[in-house]
């Protein structure tokens, strides 16, 4: 999952993108970059680490010009390297950087064509490279003595019959302007707005609309699945729906965890999404246990504390934030093997004793996904001195990988994978566990835009709206599992050793 954000503007872009940028770090805690352009000239800075930490007053400085594009991103499948920071950039044709949100999953393919036919270098495993010199090679076969909207649009139509995945893009056009485009299904989300200045009219792309209230433009909408939009330098906006375009197929889990509450995606505001979550796990609670015990309920900080609350309510049971959060801990969901996602909890989360003491309390949470963070929280209540814990998930089991972009683990470490409700409650360590059900979830997030028939569901259905190719789920089991990745970092660090 990344964060990403395009301005075309009348005025000096670098600093909006960066205060766009921290709106956007909840999507990407690896790497962060910066590209803009002045005159002809793209001027790029990149590198690992937040973006309070990756940009100094001198990097802004230099981050001049009028457009420009940035990104937040944390590692799929990748070397959780430098290297691998966006925006990518090649310089034929035009010039072009690139920053990226989602998974290509036909990357062997492409980077064999790219080699084979297409005669371009590769320099980083990033499907991001790919899908940037795919488009550039495109964008080079339309040949033109003048750049128009039209050779775009064509290029970007022929991006989407050779790539397959997940993909909300946003691009840097040396001497042109900026060009973003979402995949055929609009899997990750992308969203377009403007503001009136004295000189004239700015737009603004980004992944999701909380990044244009903090640079105060207004969301006009979304980019529809299939959509390319080009905004040229002079501030003229153009729009291609591809004939390639499929059914609207977001990404559910954007509403569940991903996306900030503040935020709309698709008409659908994430914050209302996360409270009819919360109603409707009240609603299989008192249809399972009419007569429960419940004392509290306590959400997990801080993405379940808008479902926990209605759900509190519908009860008539007490809310009460029983976990204090250190805020300069990272997002434990990305922490890089299981070892650090375990010491993170406890430097994360602290229980307030008297929330927990001799009350038999629900905790909330988003979703349970390896499992690691929920065991702990229910032991940590427990030791608070808790009667009795139980623990609810405002989303169904994780049983499957997701290939669109979040990074879910290699199926075997999920905790849910193979596995009933009766054995995961029994792990966790928790006296009842109750999940969303699917259908459920569905209704949840949809209500406020019925154009949207389906959402891809896929880590808690196994069902791909892409479709997989046999074998595609095994290699991808290879290159996700904490040892694959622990091997990535021996061999990264041996070569910047030598």
């Amino acid at each position: 999952m990344c964060g990403i954000v395009g301005i075309v503007g009348k005025g000096s872009v670098g600093h909006r993108l960066y205060d766009a940028l921290t709106m956007l770090q909840h999507r990407g805690q690896d790497a962060a970059g910066i590209a803009t352009l002045k005159g002809h000239e793209i001027r790029l800075h990149k590198g690992k680490g937040l973006v309070r930490d990756v940009f100094e007053s001198r990097h802004m400085t230099a981050l001049k010009g009028r457009a420009g594009i940035a990104h937040v991103r944390y590692p799929t499948a990748g070397m959780d390297d430098s290297s691998e920071a966006q925006p990518f950039y090649v310089n034929s044709p035009y010039g072009l950087a690139l920053g990226h949100n989602g998974n290509l999953i036909n990357t062997e393919e492409l980077t064999q064509e790219l080699f084979d036919s297409d005669r371009r270098h590769l320099n980083t495993r990033s499907d991001s490279e790919v899908l940037l010199n795919v488009l550039a090679h495109e964008l080079q076969k339309q040949n033109p003595s003048r750049l128009v909207p039209a050779h775009v649009f064509k290029a970007v139509d022929n991006v989407y019959q050779r790539c397959r995945g997940a993909f909300s893009s946003i691009v840097l056009i040396c001497g042109h302007g900026i060009l973003g485009f979402r995949d055929p299904h609009g899997i990750r989300p992308m969203v377009l707005g403007s503001r009136e200045t004295r000189k004239g009219r700015e737009y603004a792309l980004a992944s999701e609309s909380a990044a244009l209230d903090a640079i105060g433009f207004e969301l006009e909408r979304d980019v529809g699945p299939g959509e390319s939009v080009f905004i040229t330098l002079d501030g003229k906006l153009h729009s291609h729906t591809s004939p390639l375009r499929e059914e609207l197929t977001p990404c559910i889990f954007e509403y569940v965890y991903f996306a900030r509450p503040d935020s709309m995606l698709d008409d659908i505001s994430v914050y209302k999404a996360r409270l009819r979550m919360g109603q409707a796990l009240a609603r299989k609670i008192l249809r399972e246990r009419p007569d429960h015990d419940i004392d509290v309920v306590i959400p997990v900080p801080d993405t379940s504390r808008t479902a926990a609350l209605p759900l509190a309510y519908d009860l008539d049971v007490k809310y009460r934030e029983g976990f204090i959060k250190n805020r300069y801990i990272g997002r434990t969901f990305i922490m890089p093997g299981q070892k650090a996602r375990k010491k993170s909890v406890r430097q994360k989360l602290n229980a307030i004793d008297l929330e927990f003491r001799r009350k038999n309390v629900l905790i909330v949470d988003d979703s349970i996904v390896r499992g690691t963070t929920s065991k702990q929280i229910i032991q940590m209540a427990r030791e608070a001195g808790a009667n009795k814990v139980y623990f609810a998930s405002a989303s169904p089991p994780v049983r499957h990988p997701n290939i669109y972009g979040i990074d879910m683990p290699a199926p075997d470490e999920l905790i849910a994978s193979g596995r009933d409700v009766g054995e995961i409650e029994r792990i966790l360590g928790a006296d009842w566990l109750i999940y969303q059900e699917l259908p459920d979830l569905i209704e949840a997030c949809r209500e406020g835009n019925d154009r949207i028939g389906q959402f891809d569901t896929s880590c808690f259905s196994g069902e791909y709206v892409t479709g997989v190719k046999d074998g595609y789920l095994e290699k991808l089991q290879q290159v996700r599992s904490d040892e694959a990745r622990k091997q990535r970092r021996v061999s990264a660090t041996v070569q910047l050793a030598g």
